[in-house]
């Protein structure tokens, strides 16, 4: 029975690395895809901008 309590980790890691594989997977893309370009795009100009702004009072 050793056997077993020495396998169980390295089983339940796998299948729970296997299932973030799979998550990450299905994730990429598809219908949220533009929404979330959209809103990586809306920070970098809001960042950009706030950059770029001349600073009031400034000598």
């Amino acid at each position: 029975m050793e056997y077993v309590s020495a396998l169980v980790p390295p089983v339940v890691m796998a299948v729970f690395f296997i299932g973030l594989i799979v998550t990450i997977v299905k994730t990429q893309g598809g219908a949220n895809k533009a929404k979330e370009d959209a809103a990586v795009d809306a920070a970098l100009t809001s960042a950009e901008s706030v950059r770029q702004s001349p600073k009031a009072g400034g000598a």
